[in-house]
């Protein structure tokens, strides 16, 4: 058996890390892929390693393991710093036959493992790109970033408010404007009237999450949502007189770009299942207390609808260097 390893940070995983591993998989009859890791990286190497598997589950011939980076001694000549990694590499790893790289490190670690040197695309001509590159500017190299990877990158934008704010239409209409998608108010899918209950809620708040996750995956590097898990705590809060704790954990493990917290200077309308018509002013208030009370970043919108689609477009053009799509 012919056994191949490739050695990376994947900071992220890239497309030019993937032509790599498919031309070595190729190559031998096994082939290891480690994954090495410090813990102040600029990517969670846990999110990382999932990338990496999620990405080669379905070829039997790749492993994906990771290894902490705590040996690696910067300061020494190449040689000398390859000899370290060699020797840590046979005491994890069964004997390697071939070393695949796109770096002039792949010379003096493929002869201190006793492996053949590969050498693939040393000058990034097939696949121009590098994992730095996408760190600094991710929407530019958009391009080379694998689908499961982007959610990572993608940039959350919460339309927030009180009912019958515009929400739904200025996240719909912002998701065509800049080809992308959105995340629609999932209350509305559970619910018909405002009789509900604790259980109702949290099912609301975890489907959500859902929701999120799953059109982060679609993002084309904008997501828009129609509220948030927030929104949910305050209407569990408003007609329940509680607000289960799930919520707060769901919170936690969202973050959101920025808010938009819209104004009730436009016509309350009457749905069927809005009933707070008559408290707009106050709802507003809660609305706004619970983002200054998080010291969150928003903007306040005035104005009629289209005026507020303005100035969300604006908004995004000028701090995501995003354009919309015409």
């Amino acid at each position: 058996m012919t056994r191949g390893l490739i050695i990376g940070k994947f900071l992220p995983v890239h497309l030019g890390h993937l032509a790599l591993i498919r031309f070595a998989a190729q190559q031998c009859d096994e082939l290891i892929v480690s994954m090495s890791y410090r813990l102040d990286d600029p990517i969670d190497y846990l999110l990382r390693y999932a990338w990496l598997c999620e990405i080669i589950k379905d070829d039997t011939r790749i492993k994906v393991f990771k290894m902490a980076d705590n040996f690696d001694r910067e300061e020494l000549p190449l040689d000398e710093r390859t000899k370290g990694w060699a020797e840590i590499i046979d005491k994890v790893y069964p004997k390697i036959h071939m070393l695949f790289s796109s770096e002039e490190y792949g010379a003096p670690f493929a002869q201190h493992l006793g492996a053949e040197n590969i050498i693939f695309d040393q000058q990034r001509i097939s696949v121009p790109i590098s994992a730095s590159l996408i760190r600094a500017d991710p929407f530019r190299y958009w391009k080379f970033i694998p689908q499961v990877v982007r959610p990572y990158f993608v940039k959350k934008i919460c339309i927030y408010g009180p009912e019958s704010t515009g929400k739904s239409t200025l996240a719909i209409a912002l998701a065509k404007r800049f080809n992308t998608t959105f995340v629609p108010e999932v209350a509305r899918e559970f619910l018909i009237t405002n009789d509900f209950t604790v259980e109702d809620i949290v099912a609301i708040g975890i489907a959500h999450e859902v929701r999120l996750k799953q059109q982060a995956l679609h993002a084309n590097k904008v997501l828009f949502c129609d509220t948030d898990v927030i929104t949910t705590q305050i209407y569990s809060k408003y007609y329940l007189n509680v607000v289960p704790e799930i919520l707060y954990t769901l919170e936690n493990r969202t973050v959101y770009n920025h808010y938009f917290l819209l104004d009730i200077d436009v016509p309350w309308v009457e749905d069927g299942l809005r009933d707070l018509g008559h408290k707009r002013e106050e709802m507003f208030s809660i609305f706004k207390q619970e983002l200054d009370r998080r010291s969150m970043m928003y903007t306040l919108l005035r104005g009629s609808h289209s005026e507020r689609m303005q100035q969300i477009e604006h908004w995004v053009i000028q701090n995501l260097k995003l354009q919309p799509d015409h």
